[in-house]
């Protein structure tokens, strides 16, 4: 089965290679490094052995901060390589880790066949392959297997809708299952589909989500934000996703003078999600737009910026979390928690649902039938400040009370790295 999985990357490439050229038109970060993703690197420069972490975007990027931090303490004698599929995970990863200089690099990972990733794998020599939460790429892995180089997915999780997608595809996924050298996995349950697939070292270290500690310099954005939006409550939508928004702004009461924060997940739908709110007779402002020390008046802020999630969540009153009215599985709710802003989802939250069940119980989430649902508990939430109190306090409670995935994963992986 991976013969046919090959031959259609091969047919495929050609149409990957335009959709980056067609994304490039509003995110122009898809235009660069092309060579790197078919697995082009130039002249060798690095020197330190190699420890290899792939990160495929933005949220795997920030969830992955703790375990690069650990494993550059743990091994001062290796560099980390980072790599991503999205330019916005390469910029958060440059952000983040900047200070490391020659020791934290970053590259594409190239697309998944057998011979640009034996290329991009004799270029690097990487001591380990380490993957974060889902990313399983049966070539990668088998070639990683070839090529004697371990691979490692930490931070697991596979809800039941994906087991069954991967039962579906057969031996190319049992296959890639077995070919891991072992799995840290967020819980219990996602531990026991992960196993069934055939993966044969398999342990539950939590979610490292929960070890990501907000930047001082992100709560004193926030601060200031905040100061900007007034005495007026405001109520963040959190990574929203397509289809979400129209849901929120037609449940949406501007008459009540809150201020609605809307944070696109996808940067390339800022244009669309401002339209959106416009259409609808709403004022609006954006994040990229605004003049430093302007006053936040308008009745929608755009939150069309990248690397401040942390900011919103300290700006806000209390924080929907995106991806859960639709059946999309929700998004990750530790950062709000760990900031202690009281938190709403909705129905659907199944890549993430030990976490968001844990936090509902714990007083620091509030879950929502849907849009109309979600803006009503918001704004019974933005009227009761001793309510708001006790779910940050249980918010904050509840991020502390999981911390030391980081520690738990680096021990794991030690046996491992060569």
């Amino acid at each position: 089965m991976r013969f046919f999985y090959t031959l259609m990357w091969y047919l495929a490439l050609p149409l990957a290679l335009a959709r980056l050229w067609w994304r490039g038109r509003k995110e122009p970060g898809y235009r660069r490094h092309w060579g790197e993703r078919l697995g082009f690197y130039g002249k060798r420069t690095h020197t330190l052995p190699v420890i290899w972490l792939h990160a495929v975007s933005v949220g795997e990027t920030r969830a992955a901060e703790p375990l690069v931090t650990a494993l550059l303490e743990a091994y001062p004698g290796s560099a980390i390589l980072l790599t991503h599929m999205t330019p916005t995970g390469r910029a958060t990863g440059r952000e983040l880790f900047a200070s490391h200089g020659a020791r934290l690099m970053q590259s594409y990972l190239p697309y998944d066949t057998g011979f640009l990733v034996r290329r991009f794998l004799r270029h690097f020599a990487p001591r380990i392959c380490i993957l974060m939460e889902t990313e399983v790429w049966p070539n990668l892995i088998a070639t990683c297997v070839d090529e004697r180089v371990p691979v490692a997915l930490v931070n697991a999780r596979l809800s039941e809708r994906s087991l069954k997608r991967g039962q579906r595809l057969g031996a190319l996924m049992t296959d890639a299952a077995c070919g891991l050298s072992m799995v840290a996995a967020q819980t219990q349950a996602d531990a026991e589909r992960i196993a069934s697939l055939g993966a044969p070292e398999v342990a539950v270290t939590g979610s490292i989500k929960f070890d990501v500690v907000p930047p001082q310099a992100a709560l004193d954005l926030g601060a200031a934000l905040r100061a900007r939006m007034g005495a007026r409550p405001v109520l963040l939508c959190a990574s929203t996703r397509d289809g979400e928004e129209a849901l929120i702004l037609d449940a949406w009461r501007p008459e009540d003078n809150a201020l609605l924060v809307l944070v696109p997940r996808h940067p390339q739908r800022f244009d669309d999600v401002a339209a959106l709110a416009a259409a609808r007779g709403l004022s609006i402002a954006r994040r990229s737009q605004l003049d430093p020390g302007d006053a936040i008046t308008a009745d929608v802020l755009i939150g069309d910026s990248m690397g401040e999630m942390f900011a919103y969540f300290r700006a806000c009153d209390c924080a929907f979390i995106g991806g859960s009215l639709l059946p999309l599985g929700g998004q990750n709710l530790i950062e709000a928690c760990a900031v202690g802003t009281p938190v709403l989802v909705g129905p659907h939250t199944f890549n993430f649902a030990l976490a968001t069940e844990q936090a509902v119980d714990a007083g620091a989430a509030l879950r929502c039938a849907d849009a109309t649902a979600m803006v009503a508990a918001a704004a019974r939430l933005l009227q009761d400040d001793a309510a708001r109190q006790r779910m940050g306090a249980a918010a904050l409670a509840f991020a502390g009370q999981h911390r030391g995935a980081t520690a738990r994963t680096v021990e794991l992986l030690r046996k491992h790295i060569c």
